[in-house]
């Protein structure tokens, strides 16, 4: 009797267990499916970017035992954009980002090489730290609040715009941390030192991220050694991988990233974390300016970050301890992008928000009243809204236009015709020829040694030796179509034009094929004189557009 009643509890239990998980299973199924056909149908019609290429080639070369060289990382270098050499197929991108841990998925891109896997991998890595989320929430919280905090987090303009972007090492972090909180709230500290390990390979700086970590496990006086552990992994991590380790590969972050983010604090032309740290202590003034600076833009980060929690996370004074670094660090940083909600830095404060949040409710659950539910409801819509009506890195164009005056929009039929034409040219190139592409060709040309993105031509071989591209090709109609409304595909064709043109005139390059505004070139190929005309009618009638401003 005693066993039947133990197995009918048990068999309860589980049904109930079950039940329970069902919602946020569904939650999580809706957002993958959701966020990888629209990501890979981004990558598809030719949408996806030049990181996407960096990040491919890569894990391509990585695969083949070229591990973390890039050509197309190289055109980035310092030694290409300041010292005027050539870009190399063996230059190692370690020295622009420290990100050993991407060797941990090679494995899986190794089953299918091509950079849609990386869409697919990112989509994975964001969906599961949702998962983690959830079961970290039911360690406080009931499940009601539970499924609404992973609701916020499926809905946050911070978690989808990241998503659907290019690939980048910061994916991870959600996946990562909250599984780093998990292992806190069960004491699994084989689990969290492990995981704060992982963390620290992200790249090199997210020793930050520890960091804040650490502060709230000192202030909220639950494990302060810990916290002073992590402090101390955080802060000494940056410091060895951008003093040390970085500068083993090349001068590049302290000769352009370090200046091109935090060079309002340097005194010259190149300067190493630790001249950025003097240069922060040594001038208040300078320091106080920069938090302050552009504050209704910071306002509006802050609003934007927490809007799908209900604003929570804001009056959460273990949430701010959290993110305390993380955010100190975009503060202090330059440039016009660093409060954009919708790129890859916006995801790295997601973590400790969302566990701050769960810590506040879990001494205020009475309030989870149903009239705040549907409050808090609308604000998970209105993000959602927010991010579909942004269309972030243009993932929505064919719903959403991207100017409206002047009109700047490319129909869903219109795109995948103009797909259709750019893949029969691509298919011209063999594998593992030498290419230099237009910017949105560039990831789907990547999965091989030798790339450029153009203007580039030349580069040093596994021979170092330099030699000129075998083939090039640009998707000009793409410039064309967007250069009324964005500066940078306007002078993107502007230079391009010429650039081809001269190709073609010199008879370096002949014309091979030209599609829909798509022109491929190919080095010692004599032009057909078919060809060439129609490269003419097609250069006169877009530089009579660009004179037009249309």
């Amino acid at each position: 009797m005693n066993r039947f009643k133990f197995s009918a509890t048990v068999a309860s239990s589980v049904e109930a267990h079950r039940k329970e998980l069902k919602p946020v299973l569904l939650l999580a199924s809706v957002f993958f499916a959701v966020t990888l056909i629209f990501g890979l149908h981004r990558y598809l019609t030719f949408y996806a970017s030049y990181d996407q290429g960096i990040f491919n080639q890569l894990f391509w070369n990585g695969i083949h035992g070229q591990f973390f060289q890039s050509s197309l990382s190289s055109v980035l270098s310092g030694a290409v954009v300041h010292d005027g050499q050539l870009p190399s197929v063996s230059y190692h991108r370690l020295g622009q980002h420290f990100d050993p841990i991407l060797l941990l998925w090679h494995p899986f891109y190794a089953l299918f090489p091509n950079a849609a896997m990386l869409v697919v991998l990112q989509v994975v890595q964001v969906t599961a730290g949702g998962l983690v989320l959830y079961v970290l929430a039911r360690q406080r919280l009931q499940p009601g609040l539970s499924g609404m905090i992973t609701a916020s987090y499926y809905g946050a303009i911070a978690v989808l715009g990241p998503t659907f972007s290019n690939f980048h090492d910061l994916s991870q972090i959600p996946l990562l941390l909250f599984t780093l909180f998990l292992a806190l709230e069960k004491r699994w500290w084989t689990l969290f030192w492990l995981m704060a390990g992982l963390i620290l390979l992200v790249r090199e700086d997210t020793g930050v991220v520890l960091f804040s970590v650490g502060i709230y496990l000192i202030l909220s006086r639950r494990f302060p050694r810990i916290g002073i552990i992590l402090c101390g992994m955080g802060f000494g991590y940056v410091l060895l991988a951008t003093n040390v380790l970085m500068p083993l590969f090349s001068r590049d972050i302290s000769q352009r990233f370090m200046i091109e983010r935090f060079g309002h604090f340097a005194t010259g032309n190149e300067a190493s974390t630790l001249d950025i740290l003097w240069g922060i202590l040594s001038n208040p003034v300078r320091l106080f300016q920069q938090f302050f600076d552009s504050l209704d833009e910071k306002v509006a980060y802050m609003v934007g970050q927490t809007l799908p929690l209900a604003f929570v996370p804001l009056i959460s004074g273990s949430a701010w301890a959290l993110i305390s670094a993380p955010l100190a660090q975009l503060l202090l940083q330059g440039g016009d992008s660093r409060f954009s909600i919708y790129i890859r830095y916006a995801i790295t404060l997601v973590p400790g928000l969302f566990y701050g949040a769960i810590l506040w409710w879990s001494v205020h659950q009475e309030r989870f009243r149903p009239r705040f539910r549907q409050i808090w409801i609308g604000f998970i819509i209105l993000s959602l809204l927010v991010t579909i009506a942004k269309s972030p890195h243009r993932v929505f164009y064919f719903a959403v236009p991207d100017s409206f005056k002047p009109w700047v929009y490319v129909s869903l039929p219109r795109q995948w015709e103009h797909s259709g034409q750019i893949r029969s040219l691509l298919q011209e190139i063999p594998p593992e020829a030498s290419v230099s592409a237009s910017t949105y060709l560039v990831p789907h040309l990547s999965s091989r040694r030798e790339v450029l993105r153009l203007p580039f031509l030349q580069l040093r071989n596994d021979q170092n030796q330099a030699i000129a591209v075998e083939y090039v090709v640009a998707d000009l109609w793409q410039m064309q179509q967007y250069q009324p409304a964005f500066k940078s595909e306007r002078g993107y064709l502007l230079d391009l034009l010429p650039r081809i043109d001269q190709l073609v005139e010199s008879k370096s390059y002949g014309i091979l094929g030209l599609k829909d505004g798509v022109v491929l070139l190919k080095r010692g190929e004599p032009s057909s004189p078919d060809l060439l005309n129609a490269w003419k009618e097609l250069k006169r009638s877009y530089e009579a557009s660009l004179e037009k401003g249309t």
